[in-house]
Order: C-alpha cells, then sequence, then structure tokens
C-alpha cells in the first residue's frame, strides 16, 4: 500500500526562481526565505517521497483567461516548464505517474468532481519553483500529478469545495495499490496584492490564522467566502486555496514540522510550511524506538 508522508506548502514568488538563478539566497533580502528550506530538506530526506502530488494554480501558460478549467490535472507521461516571460530560464520538471493519475481523476469524477483532464500539459513556476527549493542541488527525484485550482478567472471555487476536493485526493491515495511513498505539495500565496488601488497589500493576521489552523482546524479556513478571502488576503491572496486543497489530501490529524514566514518577497507575504501525516509521525516514533532499543 502507498504511505502519504505529509505535505509542502510554500510560496512560489517568480522572483524566487530569480534569486536562485543569480545565486543571491544569502542576499539579506532573500536570506530569511531561503533560511526555512534547511528543516524541509532534512525532512524531505528522512522520509523519501517517490512521488509529489502538485496542487497550483496555472499563470496563463497553460490556461488563459478564455480557457479556465476550475480543476485540471496532468494525466501526461512527462511535463515541461517553457518561457513565462520572467527572465527565468525554464526549470526542469519530473516526470508524471499517468496510472496514478488516471486513479485520482476516477475517483475524483465518481465524487462528482466535474474536473478537466490533460494528456498533455505544461507546468508554471507555481510547480516548477517548489521542486527547486526542495531539492536545490539535483533535478527532484520524484514523479509528479499535478492539480491546478482556478484562483485567477472569476467564479472561483470555494474554499469549501477546495477542501472537499483534496479530501478526495485523500480517498483515491489511501485506495491506490502501489507501494509509493507520497506527499503533497499547495503552494502560493500568501497574502498579496500585485495591481490596483490595493497593490502592495498583505495582511499578516491572516496570513497567520491560516497557517495556525491549516493543521488543527483546516475547516475554519472555509468559513469566508471568496469575495472575502481576496478582501482578507489580496486579489492574489486567495492561491490559499491551493493550500486548502492540499491539506484535505492529508486526513484529518496531522503534526506541523516546522513553518517560516517573512515579509515582504517581491510584494507577497512569504510562507513555508511542512504537516507530517499521523501515520508517518507513527512510523517515525516506531523506528526510533527500534533503533534505541538495538543501541
Amino acid at each position: 500500500m502507498a504511505k502519504v508522508i505529509g505535505g509542502v506548502f510554500t510560496s512560489h514568488v517568480p522572483a524566487i526562481g530569480g534569486a536562485i538563478h543569480r545565486g543571491a539566497q544569502n542576499e539579506p533580502y532573500w536570506k530569511p526565505f531561503f533560511d526555512a528550506w534547511p528543516p524541509v530538506r532534512e525532512w524531505l530526506g528522512e522520509q523519501v517521497p517517490d512521488v509529489v502530488i502538485m496542487f497550483y494554480n496555472d499563470h496563463g501558460l497553460n490556461f488563459f483567461l478564455d480557457k479556465m478549467p476550475t480543476f485540471a490535472i496532468g494525466a501526461a507521461a512527462q511535463y515541461r516548464n517553457e518561457d513565462e516571460g520572467w527572465g527565468l530560464p525554464p526549470f526542469p520538471v519530473p516526470p508524471g505517474h499517468p496510472e496514478l493519475s488516471w486513479a485520482i481523476i476516477e475517483k475524483l469524477v465518481a465524487e462528482e468532481f466535474d474536473i478537466t483532464t490533460c494528456q498533455d500539459m505544461l507546468v508554471d513556476h507555481a510547480a516548477s519553483i517548489p521542486l527547486a527549493l526542495a531539492w536545490p542541488d539535483r533535478e527532484a527525484p520524484v514523479k509528479i500529478v499535478p492539480i491546478a485550482i482556478n484562483t485567477v478567472q472569476h467564479p472561483l471555487p470555494s474554499a469549501r469545495r477546495c477542501l472537499a476536493l483534496g479530501r478526495a485526493v485523500g480517498k483515491a491515495l489511501a485506495e491506490w495499490q502501489g507501494d509509493e511513498t507520497i506527499m503533497v505539495m499547495g503552494t502560493g500565496g500568501l497574502s498579496h496584492q500585485l495591481d490596483g488601488e490595493r497593490a502592495g497589500f498583505m495582511n499578516p493576521e491572516y496570513d497567520l490564522f491560516c497557517m495556525d489552523n491549516l493543521s488543527a482546524d483546516p475547516d475554519a479556513l472555509t468559513r469566508h467566502s471568496v469575495h472575502e478571502i481576496v478582501e482578507l488576503s489580496g486579489t492574489q491572496g486567495v492561491e490559499i486555496l491551493n493550500w486548502i486543497a492540499a491539506r484535505g489530501a492529508l486526513g484529518d490529524k496531522v503534526h506541523e514540522v516546522t513553518r517560516s514566514y517573512h515579509i515582504p518577497i517581491s510584494n507577497t507575504a512569504a510562507a513555508v510550511m511542512v504537516l507530517e501525516t499521523e501515520a508517518a509521525r507513527a512510523a517515525g516514533n516506531a523506528g526510533a524506538e527500534k533503533t534505541a532499543e538495538l543501541a
């Protein structure tokens, strides 16, 4: 049986990719954000995931305002990242896991989700940069299943619907008969608005409310309508929907491993967080006890 170990949640600002490309990780502006990643990588080294279920939002590379699905899932054997106009070189993208993708797709349809299936799919910085942060010295040693959520073109899915989507994905993973070690990633946010009268808006109070409740009470994040979330977090801060969906896939009980929150990065409240599933925590404790007995 497959094992779901937990999730990594992170901002995906394109400027992060620029900092990586320039080698600017230790510059004072960037250092607080990049310093949050060694504990994440330590956890990844302990857990060694084989597959990443990536909850993210497309920024016009694969979908645009004339064609914007609410939920789209990749079912390809290969994905690629192309020039998005940010002046960044394309980042490498791991191969897909089409068999698992189709299992998730079939489960979601059975759970009455109307989704778009993509057997050919580009993935943008919202997927590629988090992978580069997690595995900075090599191409990510995983397969991916990309799940794109519309956070761009109204009407957007509600937070409640996104949490339900994640929970349905979690059911699919629980039923999957493979032996992979699986983790989720939720990318984007936190609060930011890049245009209009509120350009530069950030809301630490709401961001910390989201981070505090993500582990213990994710349903608390569904009490706000999409329009209320935009008011609280900014037009682009609604990317918190990706975090909410990813959290839904992890089951009822999780444990916080590490977190970081830093303002600002490119007019964005930047955050990093790791949540570990109850099963992974129990397995780790059992392993530690066995090691102690043998010592």
